[in-house]
């Protein structure tokens, strides 16, 4: 939807006190459009903010004409700071990442035992209904006079 236009497209991104907010101006009329509002992200600190205009394979042309940047102070409790100083990974609360699911607990051995014993009872089933399959296929064939 922002392709060939004659006019500049803008983009505001703002992250304040764990609230993400993305707005747009992609018709040229100078009035901000909600993208997404997601409460509850943290961020790590110490990171660096970076673009591209690298789109991959398609060959579309996309000029970053300018970024700026700015810190907003904001006053914060012992309480938050401490809790915004422990995020080491991007987080959402009540939003599951992808990639970030817990590991699966091993299986006991029990569990694994009658996998086991099934598998071999289902491969002794199989051989057993091929074997008796085989056998009335020869059978049927010797019948056949020519």
């Amino acid at each position: 939807i922002v392709r060939n236009l004659k006019h500049d497209t803008f983009l505001v991104i703002r992250y304040v006190k764990r609230r993400l907010t993305v707005l747009i101006d992609i018709d040229g009329k100078h009035e901000w459009r909600d993208c997404i509002d997601v409460p509850g992200v943290r961020l790590p600190r110490g990171y660096y903010f970076g673009t591209s205009s690298v789109t991959g394979d398609l060959s579309d042309n996309h000029d970053i004409i300018s970024l700026k940047l700015y810190q907003l102070t904001v006053e914060r409790t012992p309480e938050e700071e401490k809790r915004d100083k422990d995020v080491y990974l991007p987080v959402v609360d009540n939003l599951k990442l992808p990639g970030m699911e817990a590991p699966l607990e091993p299986m006991s051995g029990l569990a694994l035992f009658l996998i086991v014993f099934f598998s071999l009872v289902a491969v002794v089933f199989a051989i057993v209904i091929g074997v008796i399959v085989y056998n009335k296929w020869q059978e049927q064939s010797r019948k056949h006079f020519y």
